[in-house]
Order: structure tokens, then sequence, then C-alpha cells
């Protein structure tokens, strides 16, 4: 712990400027800057593409709208278990923590298994990522491209969020441990915001 989280045991140690402790949260906030420049950019061409096309088809025809807004619920709710978790190493409640972090990341796996359901049975359908039998040849591409990139970083999340359950687990140093699980809550959260905004985006407009 800091000389400041020390000499002030109401400052947590991630809020404690210029310390050792406050650059993996400054490194992360950095790194999800840069990846919301990445979703933007991939939503914009989305975007410009579908306006730019006479024939883009609806996505609430074609796309299971009901199963992924399940899918959205779930990632809110995993949003609200992770916050739980670090509530939980604030009370030292070691018990509390395991559970929520492990309703996380099965939030998160679900979400991932359901989104695998979701592509073959698309698949089976006749969507490709060169083409698809509606029109519009493009949607095939920017709709697995950019459901894709977030798969990936909600796999990343679930394998993130194993490891800091691993530590947290073995550890009873409570400030390192709310550190370690309140980065890691940065990066999910922002998998489930940009998650919001691809289902926006995506499958209602």
């Amino acid at each position: 712990m800091s000389q400041v989280a020390t000499m002030h045991p109401g400052v947590e140690p991630a809020e404690s400027p210029l310390t050792p402790e406050s650059w993996g949260k400054l490194g992360m906030w950095i790194f999800l800057v840069g990846d919301a420049m990445g979703f933007g950019t991939l939503l914009a061409g989305y975007g410009a593409m579908r306006y730019g096309s006479a024939d883009w088809p609806n996505p609430y025809e074609h796309l299971g709208i009901s199963l992924t807004a399940f899918m959205t619920f779930l990632l809110i709710c995993s949003s609200v278990t992770m916050v739980k978790a670090l509530e939980a190493i604030k009370l030292e409640r070691p018990g509390h923590v395991k559970l929520f972090l492990s309703l996380t990341i099965l939030g998160g796996a679900t979400f991932l298994a359901l989104q695998a359901y979701e592509w073959t049975h698309l698949i089976q359908g006749g969507l490709k990522i060169y083409g698809n039998p509606w029109g519009a040849s493009l949607f095939g591409t920017t709709f697995f491209i950019i459901t894709g990139f977030h798969g990936a970083h909600v796999t990343g999340g679930v394998i993130y969020l194993s490891t800091i359950l691993a530590v947290v687990s073995k550890s009873r140093n409570t400030a390192r441990n709310y550190l370690l699980t309140e980065i890691a809550g940065l990066y999910w959260h922002f998998v489930d915001l940009v998650w919001i905004m691809v289902f926006t985006f995506i499958y209602l407009l």
C-alpha cells in the first residue's frame, strides 16, 4: 500500500495519484481509450455503408432480437456482479468475492455460448462474411467483423477475470485484491458498454 493510502485510510490505493498502485489503472484507461477508437471506427464504417446502401436488410426481420436482448441483459447483470465483487472485497468477505466473480465469469461464458449459437443459426440460414441472401453484400461482412471483434474481447475478459479470481482467492492483501479487481472491472464494464452500442446500432436501428 502506498504511503498516501497508509496515512489516509479513507483513500483507496487506486485513487492515490502518482503512486505505483495507480499505474495499472492508468494503463487500463489508456488501453480502453485506444480500443474505443477501434470500435468507434468499425461502427462508423458500418453506419456509412448502411446509409449508402439501397438494399440493406432490416435487421429486425433476420436477426434474433429476442436472443440478443437476453444476451444484453446477461452482460448488464454481469456488470452488477462485478460491482458486488468489489464491494465484497471492501467488506473483506472472500466467499462473496469468489461467488460474484464466478457469476461474472459465468455471465461472460454464457454470452459467448449464445453468440456461437446465433452465428451457427445465421450461417446455416445463408449469411456469410462475404455476402448474404437478403441483399447488401457488405451486411454479412460488417456483422461478423463487429460482433466477432466484440466476442474476442469477451473471451479475453473471461480469461482475465478467471485469472483475477485465482489470484484473489489465494491472497489476503485486501488493498491489492481491490486494485486488481477494480482494473479488471474497468475492462469488463467497457466490454458491456460496447455491446450495448453494438446491439443498438446493428440489431435495433
